[in-house]
């Protein structure tokens, strides 16, 4: 049986969605973080050394990237979930795939970590209008292939919404961008009727 290890308001959201839309027996180990760091809990380092979530156990290897483990469990599992590997829409989901955590995570994480420091008193020299001028470039390229669509790729739900569903979420819901990403904003509010998403969210703030 497929073991996730969870971490609660991380990544792992994507991993645990996944779960649940594929439908498959797996067994949920959850970790809380701390409410004051907002760290993971050392424990996880007893799962893999960089003590982070996602982690999935699977026939007895332990898979971490949430990347990864996405690819693994779908091609092993809900193929349905990918488009056919010789098409040209398969090209661009594994573009989506890596796009999430290489072009989209970066600007969404520096303009979050650049608003604590600011809040703390922080003068940024650089940093807040590169952050800036990124999350625009990128989000705006997001939005812009959003536009008259439900989903990423073939008008229809793949791994690529996994990944890239998080990362715009998350931006979104953090620093209030719905009004300037209307594409997105509805592309999110899609992906939160989906059962399998709501199975998960109950499951996370469970």
């Amino acid at each position: 049986m497929i073991k996730l290890h969870h971490l609660n308001a991380s990544r792992s959201i994507r991993i645990l969605w996944l779960l649940e839309e594929i439908g498959e027996p797996y067994e949920l180990i959850t970790y809380t973080r701390d409410a004051k760091t907002h760290l993971a809990p050392a424990s996880l380092k007893a799962i893999h050394p960089l003590g982070k979530s996602p982690v999935i156990e699977l026939d007895g290897q332990v898979i971490a990237e949430s990347g990864a483990m996405l690819e693994v469990l779908i091609k092993r599992l809900a193929p349905h979930l990918a488009p056919d590997e010789g098409s040209a829409a398969y090209i661009d989901y594994l573009t989506w795939i890596h796009f999430a955590e290489s072009s989209a995570m970066l600007p969404f994480l520096l303009k979050v970590f650049n608003q604590y420091e600011t809040q703390s008193g922080t003068d940024l020299k650089f940093l807040n209008g590169y952050a800036q001028a990124e999350f625009n470039k990128v989000f705006a390229f997001i939005n812009s292939h959003l536009e008259g669509k439900n989903f990423l790729v073939e008008e229809r739900l793949t791994g690529a919404d996994f990944m890239l569903g998080f990362v715009v979420q998350g931006a979104l819901n953090n620093l209030k961008g719905g009004e300037q990403f209307p594409h997105i904003e509805r592309y999110i509010r899609n992906l939160e009727k989906i059962s399998s998403y709501q199975r998960a969210i109950e499951k996370d703030q469970g």
